[in-house]
């Protein structure tokens, strides 16, 4: 498959090589936007209010959750958002409905490297919005205390790529403390935010997919948000969650994801999965930015582009995808995942993270389980390669839609 990517690579380069002074007839230029999806017009994105208010598993914290499910948005409001306004709204929410609640980290007290606790230590005070020495494994320590203690606390690791000298605490102490105790403690209030995934030039330290690290930390939640109403829902259910939460946030999603959000406190399940288009023929499955990617990789399936048209077997363009966000990475929503593929009979799982022992590993040999009768080709992953992420080229280290529509071609013509 090698020769097909540099194929469909080369596929796409060639326009560009043209000049009105080498072909009799020049190609159109495309729009200025593009004539693919992207993360600014996607079609996973709510854009309207009517819709954004009827996001699919959404409750509302003013209604009683014992009471039968409704469906009433009326003289609720939505305010265009991006990512990090989300974030920061649901911290707000947060803090103002629960006083043992504090945040803090590296910088979050004049709003953080990306703005996402900006205004919060002078509206709630600087005895609860904090900036910390520059210790990731002792803001995790902290926060384990404070939950320990009862308190609600809401810790930030700048990048994720830091995270790693907290390892021991998260995984050790935070993890483990409810089975050490017997259950007389918990740090349930606990809730550690990080930015992850690439940003296009982060390098080394900046770009890195760390999620997969915690799969074998029983006793952690591990949660990726792919837009703002998401994260605004999942972060709340995080902050809320009588266990452990690392909510990673994609951190070139800050800015350019926009939706209509709900103003009023809401949450969204966590462990469970997310249809966002159904299919019949293969289940895409991803998580994260790359939902983005996959959306892309759709489109130049049904519709190729010149480039790679030739590329593009015409029997396959007319292929049913179905695009899951798994949005919870641990505990996954196995259920969901599996039902789908004994329908689609195919699975191919996109993630930034390096292939080795990565999350699509364990989704894979799940999968693989329990659907084997049912398979019609091998589950394929579609991945970061198993390398660092490079200071420059980093756009060729993630799986973006040209890798993705070759597996899924390779997929469904197994």
């Amino acid at each position: 498959m090698l020769t097909t990517k540099l194929r469909l690579s080369s596929a796409l380069i060639k326009p560009l090589r043209l000049h009105p002074r080498w072909s009799s007839s020049a190609a159109e230029p495309p729009p200025a936007g593009g004539h693919l999806p992207g993360v600014a017009t996607s079609n996973t994105l709510r854009t309207t209010r009517d819709v954004a208010l009827r996001t699919p598993g959404i409750t509302w914290a003013d209604e009683d959750p014992s009471g039968p499910d409704r469906n009433i948005v009326g003289g609720r409001e939505t305010r265009k958002m991006n990512t990090y306004q989300a974030v920061r709204d649901a911290m707000s929410i947060a803090l103002m409905k629960d006083d043992t609640a504090v945040i803090f980290g590296e910088d979050v007290a004049f709003g953080g490297v990306f703005r996402c606790t900006m205004g919060l230590a002078e509206e709630f005070g600087k005895e609860r919005v904090f900036n910390t020495p520059l210790t990731e494994q002792g803001i995790a320590g902290f926060g384990i205390g404070l939950a320990v203690m009862g308190h609600t606390a809401i810790a930030e690791i700048q990048f994720a790529d830091y995270i790693y000298p907290a390892f021991d605490q998260i995984v050790n102490e935070a993890a483990k403390i409810r089975y050490r105790s017997g259950g007389q403690y918990d740090v349930g209030g606990l809730t550690i935010r990080t930015p992850t995934m690439s940003v296009g030039h982060g390098g080394l330290y900046h770009s890195q997919s760390p999620e997969g690290f915690f799969m074998g930390a029983s006793g952690l939640k591990i949660v990726i948000p792919r837009s703002p109403i998401q994260a605004k829902g999942l972060l709340l259910a995080s902050i809320r969650d009588p266990n452990p939460v690392i909510f990673m946030e994609p951190k070139i999603l800050y800015r350019s994801a926009v939706e209509q959000v709900p103003v009023d406190d809401f949450a969204l399940p966590l462990g469970k999965a997310e249809t966002l288009i159904p299919g019949s023929d293969l289940t895409l499955l991803t998580w994260g930015t790359p939902v983005y990617h996959c959306e892309t990789a759709m489109h130049m399936l049904s519709s190729p582009p010149p480039g790679i048209n030739a590329h593009i077997p015409k029997s396959l363009r007319d292929a049913k995808i179905e695009l899951i966000d798994l949005r919870t990475i641990l505990p996954w929503d196995v259920e969901t995942v599996v039902e789908s593929v004994k329908r689609t009979g195919r699975l191919v799982v996109v993630h930034e993270a390096g292939l080795t022992a990565g999350v699509g590993a364990e989704i894979s040999a799940e999968v693989q389980k329990r659907c084997f009768l049912k398979l019609n080709a091998p589950v394929k992953r579609v991945t970061g390669w198993d390398l660092p992420a490079a200071l420059q080229y980093e756009k060729f280290n993630i799986p973006d839609a040209v890798r993705i529509v070759d597996a899924i071609v390779e997929t469904l013509s197994y």
